[in-house]
């Protein structure tokens, strides 16, 4: 169980002494804040029939900014004092020089509500949830004779955030988090092979810890190594490639998000910087960033600035509409912050971040859209990929694909990884399908040091002529 709610204005700091603190810190600034948090989480690794991990966390802390043009002095304590808050302010006083800017409008207020405020660890006694663990473990194993490994990870963890603005605003928000994830391993015939598949969202471990559900997910993980086990190596060249829906959206996530935030496209370090209003995409392709999807894993009911989250266009129809901003690169771009204003903890300072980024689905069938294939991949899974954010360019291997000739699905297949570049996949793709699927809750996103938790999703795509790495000869 947690505490009681996290209130520092009424049991760490004065909030009249700490609003006249922040306004002395952001006198002459464009813009600033205090951010105040407390997080809690708790994460349990059943591998190998036994505890491996069985770790509780707990942090709380404050960052104070002051911004003045490009410039932002920042600093965090885990403190909460008015001795210490004094001591940052002159360190991100620094960043204000000799002042002369105007503070930036205040956010708009929300009363939206994305997510319960209960704590997610409370669904189940430690007992309770080790006795779990110990039943999907055993599941797993039952399944088939060819498992030799199974790892159950069960991890949840609530955060609580307080902004107060220099013009005496204060936004609030709490924001639970919890997950499963399943991976197994199978051999035969001295061959082994992965499956896994995970699930989360914001909102309690009890949805999570029913049977109905983890067994299905414990099935899906079975189902996804077995089908390795069956997978032949791949040849390498260009193919056409069908992406299956929901989670192959992390390749539109990583590929062209990141290109749409609004920090390198201010500084013109992005492929996609000076595009606005241009085509990028082929006709049909919607893509949007929304942090406003009840439960979702990338949701915030408001940024770490405390602009509400929004559902915002970046794509439509091909062409380039708006990026996604924090308040410091919406002021500079002369544009409105979007609500993407995100950091990981107390001790990072925000940046344009995305949420919740998918491509709407469009009017083909899914299954037409695989009968078209000629000779190519179809890919269902991914995992580890590195992108270059400056030009696009990215490499993803498939956890599942299969084989494609005359439309009929030959094989599965090993060892493939996708090459391309964003800008050009994006102009590439051929057919949309009707069955947009967010991913099943389990995204983290790194930029610059700092990970947050996001969401992606897609329909079927139809992509031309992508390079396939493999391993057949």
């Amino acid at each position: 169980m947690k505490d009681a709610p996290f209130r520092p204005f009424e049991t760490l700091l004065d909030e009249e002494v700490a609003l006249s603190i922040l306004r002395q810190t952001t006198a002459g600034a464009d813009d600033g804040e205090l951010f105040l948090e407390r997080k809690i989480s708790e994460v349990i690794v059943f591998d190998d029939s036994q505890i491996k991990t069985a770790a509780y966390n707990a942090s709380e802390g404050y960052g104070l900014r002051a911004v003045r043009g490009e410039v932002a002095g920042y600093a965090h304590s885990t403190e909460i004092s008015e001795k210490s808050l004094r001591r940052a302010s002159e360190t991100a006083r620094l960043s204000i020089g000799s002042g002369g800017g105007t503070l930036a409008a205040v956010p708009k207020g929300s009363n939206v509500r994305l997510y319960t405020d209960s704590d997610p660890m409370a669904d189940a006694s430690f007992t309770e949830k080790l006795e779990l663990l110990k039943e999907i473990d055993a599941y797993v194993r039952a399944l088939d004779p060819r498992v030799m490994q199974a790892s159950v990870t069960l991890s949840a963890g609530l955060q609580e955030v307080e902004i107060l603005r220099p013009e005496g605003i204060r936004m609030t928000d709490t924001r639970p988090m919890a997950c499963l994830n399943i991976s197994v391993i199978v051999e035969h015939a001295g061959r082994r092979e992965q499956g896994g598949m995970g699930s989360g969202g914001r909102f309690g471990l009890a949805r999570l810890i029913e049977p109905s559900h983890w067994k299905s997910m414990a099935n899906e993980a079975l189902r996804i190594a077995l089908v390795n086990l069956e997978a032949i190596p791949v040849p390498a060249g260009i193919m056409d490639v069908v992406l299956g829906p929901g989670w192959p959206g992390i390749l539109l996530h990583e590929s062209i998000g990141h290109g749409l935030e609004g920090d390198f496209n201010r500084k013109q370090t992005s492929a996609f910087a000076g595009l606005l209003g241009s085509r990028i995409a082929a006709p049909g392709v919607t893509v949007l960033d929304d942090g406003t999807i009840p439960e979702r894993r990338g949701s915030i009911s408001v940024d770490d600035e405390g602009t509400p989250s929004a559902k915002n266009a970046l794509i439509e129809d091909g062409f380039l509409v708006g990026y996604m901003q924090d308040r410091q690169n919406a002021r500079l771009m002369g544009v409105a912050p979007t609500g993407n204003g995100r950091r990981e903890s107390f001790a990072h300072i925000p940046m344009p971040r995305m949420t919740n980024t998918y491509m709407l689905a469009g009017k083909d069938d899914p299954a037409a859209i695989l009968a078209d294939l000629k000779d190519g991949i179809y890919a269902v899974g991914f995992g580890g990929g590195q992108v270059d954010i400056t030009n696009g360019k990215f490499v993803f291997s498939c956890t599942e694909a299969y084989r494609v000739q005359n439309g009929k699905v030959i094989s599965p297949v090993k060892g493939a990884t996708l090459i391309g570049d964003g800008a050009t996949a994006l102009k590439k793709i051929r057919a949309i399908g009707n069955d947009l699927a967010l991913d099943h809750g389990i995204g983290n996103c790194g930029k610059a040091g700092q990970w947050v938790p996001v969401g992606v999703g897609q329909p079927t795509l139809l992509i031309g002529g992508l390079t396939i790495g493999g391993s057949a000869t």
